[in-house]
């Protein structure tokens, strides 16, 4: 695919998803809003509970603002995760269209997966931006240039993880008729492992250590940490090598899972 095909992929695809603006902005404010609602409630009961001034290495107003960071950048990384358009196109027998196509279906659907990461940016300049002000910076953050430069880098990197994991559970749809369940379930080991729904700091040490090997706390931990400035050039550098790792690791076993299945591949769909 030339790089003006895919650009023009991802601008339909921005367009297509902004299409309905004002329900756009309700349901991506209210649902900000409503999660962090939800994470501050949470904090102030830990916090209060606990009565220690740190958790985790965090203090009441780093917490928040790692909760607002992470609400917001899940959203950049995920993409159209949710809509599970490789699998549904195998089911339903549409990838068919896509074989006479002259460019691989596989960056074709990553081109259209950043196309819907432009209306997250948007959420993620409009909506976060105010909110360091709001909150001040908090101890233990330092939001610099340097620290906003290896946030978009880890972020970039954590949305090509997340694609690159999620394509061969989607290409079992070869030969199961809904793979939901395995979407489901990768949807909730990522949300855990990798710092969405907790930060990582408050798991035991021992998991700390095993996590740090695998590739989930790349997709949300790592953005988030490397943007607040929690990160040393080192340990962004670490990272980074570690996330390509697994990367190059996971386009060989896309290809595999995605050639095997192509050979089962009947284009009859439902």
């Amino acid at each position: 695919m030339t790089p003006r095909l895919f650009w023009h992929v991802c601008g339909v695809e921005a367009r297509k998803r902004m299409s309905y603006r004002v329900d756009f902005w309700l349901s991506s404010i209210g649902g900000f809003l409503a999660q962090l609602g939800v994470a501050y409630f949470i904090v102030l009961a830990l916090f209060h509970g606990s009565g220690r001034p740190t958790i985790g290495g965090f203090t009441f107003q780093g917490m928040i603002l790692y909760y607002a960071a992470v609400i917001l950048l899940g959203r950049v990384v995920r993409g159209t995760e949710a809509d599970q358009t490789i699998a549904q196109d195998i089911y339903e027998g549409g990838l068919t269209r896509y074989l006479l196509y002259p460019t691989s279906y596989t960056v074709f659907k990553y081109a259209q997966n950043v196309g819907t990461l432009v209306p997250a940016l948007l959420q993620l300049f409009l909506l976060g931006a105010w909110f360091p002000l709001a909150l001040g910076t908090p101890e233990g953050a330092r939001i610099t240039g340097a620290s906003i430069a290896m946030g978009v880098g880890a972020s970039v990197l954590a949305s090509v993880l997340y694609f690159l994991l999620v394509w061969p559970i989607q290409a079992i749809a070869f030969w199961a008729d809904n793979v939901w369940s395995l979407m489901l379930a990768h949807r909730i080991l990522a949300n855990l492992m990798g710092g969405l729904l907790v930060p990582l700091t408050l798991f035991p040490e021992w998991a700390q250590r095993a996590l740090a090997l695998l590739p989930f706390p790349l997709l949300f931990a790592f953005p988030v940490d490397a943007l607040l400035g929690r990160l040393d050039l080192h340990q962004w550098l670490k990272g980074i090598a570690l996330g390509l790792l697994w990367c190059t690791a996971l386009i060989v076993i896309g290809r595999a899972v995605w050639r095997r299945g192509d050979r089962r591949y009947a284009g009859v769909g439902i």
